[in-house]
């Protein structure tokens, strides 16, 4: 294996003190985004997916239809120690994303990067919206970057000290990390087999001689083996959901320089040439060739998402080391350090710092109320006028919406939830009884919405037909009485012989999903609940 440069650290640098490293800025930065995220996150509602995360907490396993188990593990705890508000539940979101400042910062570091490359890859983290998004709502993207960005540290390090004992240990911890964000979502295997196939076409394939790497893949494999079994047991539900929504045509498929642009704006359009030069500088550069297998194991990403006709931001937790990497370059550049010159050869140009550090927070601060409710759903409604591009539709039916799918769908919920109680007390007092007459929601967002705030109304755990609803199955229910949401009489009448309009949810303008009827249903054609509910399976 190649040996780890020596010109990306000194001894003199590994023995800096916490406060000259300038480490001792990035965790204030750090503090301050995660306390900027406690205050705003509460200003709209509940989101779709949170509730489907929040139902499944409830439930604990080692899997579910459209995720593996981390998630729901981790906000179980969450909300036993901190509640049910959206601060609390958002609480892990808004960590996850102020330590990925931290990580990006470190990344820089082990790259050999002085001050100010970790604050300028610090920044680059805290104005970039799809990171700023992570921090705002609860969801599998939250945590992806983290372990991402553990598994490429890791990896830095692994080559950074080849030829010492312990180095090849590190890739034990790879496997760690990777088996652990398998957990939490699948697409970190596409990362791992980029840096796989980096690995390969670079001098670094030597690792593969060392058993290490391959108890980091065993490691790995052992930690996520519950999560396969259960798919197993289940025969594949993701596979078959996935299949399920190519086969309908739901996302919005994206050519190339579309793809591209977008990728650019995850991450703020003003730090594109920095993750760029931090790309360019992995793949070409002599400074950070050791790491080359990083630059590949984007290249693989990219086009692995783009061929799969992945979304635009299932390429966002693979940044943070392109701009840990492209702020170090840039700071050695400013300074007039050449490769192996650690020493300043002209004067600092710290007005130019200052001018990148400026215009970065800039425009961070222009496009900031795009993934985070700073403003009212009207004034933001107004201020999308006022940019020069249109906000990604990533999937067709978010194009209906007055706001993007991300805001609109913290909207809405509650009304849905208040004509399903209309519903619940028009009902007998024998039909309230347990397991006498259920709700039947058409998808997990209404479906968790009931479970979640239903309960101030006394409804009843949800079922539905959708996603790992399906999986839990109709809770007992006789199908003699059913509350039911969002369908059509006709249908319904085909199956009961008596439906009764109960009413529509109340008009929310900004809501995705608004005005749902609710239908009271008894006296059921088809026999038992049971027969009926493999019919009833939606996994898309």
């Amino acid at each position: 294996m190649a040996s780890a440069p020596t010109t990306l650290s000194t001894p003199s640098r590994d023995h800096e003190s916490f406060l000259a490293s300038g480490m001792a800025i990035i965790w204030s930065i750090a503090l301050a985004k995660l306390l900027f995220h406690i205050y705003f996150n509460n200003r709209y509602g509940y989101f779709r997916d949170e509730f489907d995360y929040l139902s499944c907490g409830d439930h604990l396993a080692w899997g579910y239809v459209d995720q593996p188990p981390l998630i729901p593990f981790l906000i179980h705890i969450c909300r036993a120690v901190l509640g049910d508000s959206l601060r609390s539940i958002r609480f892990l979101p808004a960590l996850a994303s102020s330590l990925l400042v931290v990580q990006t910062a470190v990344l820089a570091r082990e790259f050999g990067g002085r001050r100010f490359a970790l604050l300028l890859s610090a920044i680059t983290v805290v104005v970039a919206p799809q990171y700023l998004s992570n921090g705002s709502l609860l969801g599998t993207n939250c945590l992806e970057p983290n372990l991402w960005m553990g598994c490429a540290y890791f990896a830095i390090l692994a080559i950074k000290r080849a030829g010492t004992e312990n180095a090849p240990r590190y890739w034990l911890w790879f496997g760690v990390v990777a088996g652990l964000g398998l957990q939490e979502k699948y697409s970190i295997a596409v990362f791992g087999f980029g840096i796989v196939v980096g690995l390969l076409l670079t001098p670094q394939r030597r690792v593969f001689l060392n058993p290490w790497i391959w108890l980091g893949g065993l490691a790995a494999f052992l930690i996520f083996l519950p999560n396969l079994l259960w798919n197993i047991h289940y025969h594949w539900p993701f596979v078959e959901l996935m299949h399920n929504i190519r086969a309908e045509g739901r996302d919005v498929v994206l050519p190339l320089p579309q793809y591209f642009l977008q990728q650019t704006l995850l991450v703020d359009p003003i730090a594109a040439p920095i993750w760029l030069t931090g790309l360019f500088a992995l793949l070409f550069s002599s400074r950070l060739k050791p790491y080359r297998a990083l630059g590949w194991c984007y290249l693989v990403c990219f086009t692995v998402f783009f061929v799969l006709h992945g979304k635009n931001y299932y390429l966002a937790p693979v940044y943070p080391m392109l701009l840990a990497a492209g702020a170090v370059v840039i700071d050695s550049a400013i300074d007039g350090r050449k490769d192996g010159q650690p020493e300043t050869i002209r004067p600092r140009r710290m007005w130019l710092k200052a001018a990148i550090a400026i215009v970065l927070l800039a425009s961070g601060a222009h496009l900031l109320p795009i993934t985070v409710p700073v403003l009212s759903p009207d004034n933001f409604l107004a201020y999308t006028r006022t940019l020069p591009f249109k906000l990604p539709v990533m999937e067709h039916s978010h194009a209906r919406a007055a706001l993007p799918q991300w805001y609109a769908d913290q909207f809405g919920w509650e009304e849905i939830v208040a004509e399903t109680a209309v519903a619940w007390n028009r009902l007998t007092p024998d039909e309230r009884k347990d397991e006498a007459c259920g709700i039947f929601a058409q998808d997990y967002g209404q479906a968790g919405a009931i479970d979640f705030l239903g309960r101030r109304y006394g409804l009843p755990r949800s079922i539905s037909g959708h996603q790992t609803w399906f999986v839990w199955g109709p809770r007992g229910y006789s199908g003699n009485c059913l509350i039911v949401l969002d369908d059509r009489r006709e249908r319904l009448e085909q199956l009961w012989t008596s439906v009764e309009y109960v009413g529509q949810s109340a008009d929310n303008p900004y809501a995705l999903e608004k005005q749902i009827d609710v239908y009271i249903c008894r006296g059921p054609k088809f026999g038992t609940f049971a027969e009926l509910w493999p019919q009833i399976k939606r996994w898309r």
